[in-house]
């Protein structure tokens, strides 16, 4: 654990170092998306934009959820505690009447290591959603962080 602890420090060391995230290309960030998470990357995309968080920055997140939850990865390799739905990362614009009606409505997604969950969030950024996040490292740096991850 105390590892785990160390190199958390370490990556937040990290970001503090690069000068923090940088705001959205093209203008300001629109203050919903500032007071979900206040560090991120943000990821342009062919139409639009998605941010990126990483673990410690979800973990406070969660504390006070305000936010659709989705778990993208597939086959099931894992969840973490309060995922709304589960929908393959594939599959995302096939199952938009699973997420929330208005495209401004924040959206955190996750896989287990990133990689689908950062399609899918490419794919809704390219849709019009507008308040779309992604777990950096997905499912393997939240657990590498010292999260739990649960397995059913």
């Amino acid at each position: 654990m105390k590892r785990w602890t160390i190199i958390s420090v370490l990556l937040i060391a990290l970001l503090a170092a690069c000068g923090g995230a940088p705001a959205p290309a093209g203008g300001a960030v629109d203050s919903a998306q500032t007071t979900l998470f206040a560090n991120f990357t943000t990821v342009e995309t062919e139409s639009g934009e998605f941010y990126q968080i990483d673990p410690p920055m979800l973990a406070e997140g969660l504390k006070s959820k305000n936010f659709f939850f989705v778990n993208t990865h597939i086959p099931y390799e894992g969840e973490l505690e309060q995922t709304d739905v589960f929908i393959a990362y594939d599959q995302i614009s096939f199952h938009l009447d699973e997420l929330p009606p208005d495209k401004s409505a924040p959206i955190v997604l996750y896989c287990r290591s990133g990689r689908m969950s950062g399609i899918a969030a490419t794919e809704l950024a390219n849709l019009g959603y507008t308040n779309v996040w992604d777990l950096a490292g997905g499912m393997v740096a939240w657990k590498a962080a010292g999260f739990e991850l649960i397995q059913k």
